[in-house]
């Protein structure tokens, strides 16, 4: 493991962030939340070699904070090229969000989980059409032990281990990345898995120092948020925003950006 990292399972001018700092000779790039947008995952991982061919560094990781599925139209695709970009790059990390812990809970109890999971709020009928099953609702409503079975028999073995495999957080040097936030006040080794990826305004809103700063997604913005204890990179990539990667090196950062044509971000 790098020296100043440490794991638990379950473009701008560079400005300069204070006192925190990234481990020597090692940049961080950290993607927000990309639910199904695998046009513009293509795009910002394009954009990430790029940097890396005109800036090279001894040693990088590529984070991904994430929300891979639901509401966007090809949240199959976007496991599969994540899948493949780590067979091709090890240096890449995948964080555990809210919408991919739904996905894993109505495979594995679709009786509990289905009607959340299958809501419009949550967007996960694009997930199974990304995947070649069809929603359909009868009268009596979603069939959910059905189309859950069907999922598990659509998704391929590889898709499944990614999603079980996924990291509930990742630390290198002064930086956090978590998907949501954390709670305030709460040992990093006692927070709560749900809130880890659930948390909103007892996070967003408390000003304190929690030792590191917080680079997390879940909660939209219209622009990436830097504030002295988090960094928030959800800028809604399937609303019509950009997919934003905040670029963490020593005591600097800097953003990259994927937009589809007519962003409502520039």
């Amino acid at each position: 493991m790098l020296a100043g990292a440490s794991f638990t399972n379950g473009a701008s001018d560079s400005v300069y962030l204070g006192k925190s700092t990234t481990p020597e000779g090692l940049r961080l790039y950290a993607i927000g939340d990309i639910h199904g947008c695998d046009d513009l995952l293509a795009a910002i991982h394009r954009q990430i070699a790029a940097d890396l061919a005109s800036r090279p560094v001894p040693d990088h990781r590529i984070i991904h904070i994430g929300d891979y599925v639901d509401r966007g139209s090809d949240s199959a695709g976007v496991i599969a090229r994540l899948v493949r970009l780590h067979a091709e790059n090890p240096r890449m990390l995948f964080l555990r969000g809210n919408h991919d812990e739904l996905l894993m809970a109505f495979l594995a109890d679709p009786s509990g989980s289905g009607d959340m999971y299958l809501s419009d709020n949550i967007g996960g009928p694009a997930t199974l059409r990304s995947y070649g099953v069809t929603p359909s609702r009868s009268l009596l409503g979603y069939d959910y032990r059905r189309l859950s079975q069907r999922l598990a028999e659509a998704m391929p073995a590889d898709h499944r281990a990614f999603l079980e495999a996924l990291l509930m957080t990742v630390r290198f040097g002064d930086y956090l990345f978590v998907h949501a936030g954390i709670r305030p006040g709460v040992p990093l080794d006692a927070q709560d898995p749900q809130d880890l990826i659930w948390i909103r305004d007892e996070f967003l809103f408390d000003g304190r120092d929690h030792g590191f700063v917080v680079v997390h997604g879940h909660t939209l913005a219209n622009e990436p948020e830097v504030r002295p204890n988090r960094i928030n990179v959800d800028t809604g990539a399937v609303f019509g925003g950009p997919l934003t990667c905040v670029v963490l090196e020593g005591y600097e950062h800097r953003f990259l950006q994927a937009e589809s044509p007519g962003s409502w971000i520039h």
